[in-house]
């Protein structure tokens, strides 16, 4: 592939919560420096070779499998640091621009670690359409980076924490959905890890952001809604006892917290009711 700038007509494309600004590849990034920064989200790729990534105090080397998100006006600065860089890239902006990357669990200026070294399919989608800017070819660019957004989610490597945390709680996250029936003390999930209580809360909060009994409860409530669908004959108290809750009014009280709605009025709006 040789080096490739797109400039996206943004004017008809404000309206849209998502959409690309500018897409590119380089087959050797040059030494870039923004100390006012960028006026759009950037995501780029490392393909190829090494470089170095400047952030406020912070100092990062980013190489193949890497990606650096940089934030709207966040001062930075990067260039290689091998004879060679190849770097892709897109920026971006829209409504639900910082709402998408917060999914994704990127919240601020920063690095983070792909599952795999190819370019990031959507991406390449980006870059193998027509640099047109008619009005179709733009939105086809916007439905690729909410795609972008999404690929994200599964292709980052536990981006709030180190590579290895969402790994290393994922035989906790298995021990919870096989046990959803039954009390699940702390302790117990700690075990599991091979980590102390205090430390597994710290990793979920870095790679899940929430507290165990937060995602356990989550995992309960979608239990439930199995066990609706399932079982329409059900009672409300058997769905709550069958779904790991031993107390009916605090299961009503987490379902409705989560879903906004009681039990039974989830059931009458899906059609679930006996």
């Amino acid at each position: 592939m040789k080096s490739t700038l797109v400039f996206c007509e943004t004017e008809e494309m404000t309206a849209l919560p998502l959409y690309a600004t500018t897409i590119g590849f380089w087959e050797h990034q040059p030494e870039m420096e923004r100390p006012a920064g960028f006026p759009d989200y950037q995501l780029h790729q490392v393909l190829e070779g090494k470089g170095e990534l400047f952030l406020k105090d912070k100092h990062y080397i980013v190489e193949p499998g890497d990606v650096f998100f940089l934030f709207p006006h966040v001062a930075h600065a990067y260039a290689p640091i091998s004879a060679a860089w190849k770097l892709s890239w897109v920026s971006f902006n829209g409504r639900e621009a910082g709402s998408l990357l917060a999914y994704a669990g990127i919240r601020e200026s920063g690095t983070g670690r792909l599952n795999g070294l190819s370019l990031l399919e959507p991406l390449q989608k980006m870059l193998e359409l027509s640099h047109g800017n008619s009005l179709q070819m733009n939105l086809e660019r916007s439905k690729l980076m909410y795609a972008l957004m999404l690929e994200l989610k599964v292709q980052l490597a536990a981006p709030a924490g180190g590579p290895d945390e969402l790994e290393r709680i994922k035989p906790v996250l298995e021990h919870i959905e096989s046990n959803l029936h039954r009390t699940l003390p702390l302790k117990e999930l700690a075990e599991i890890a091979s980590i102390s209580p205090q430390y597994l809360c710290r990793l979920f909060q870095r790679t899940l952001h929430e507290r165990p009994v937060t995602y356990i409860n989550k995992q309960r409530i979608n239990r439930s809604k199995q066990l609706m669908f399932s079982g329409r004959e059900k009672k409300i108290y058997e769905i709550a006892e069958q779904a790991g809750f031993e107390n009916t009014s605090y299961f009503c009280a987490v379902f409705k917290r989560v879903t906004g709605m009681r039990p039974e009025e989830f059931k009458r709006l899906h059609g679930l009711e006996g």
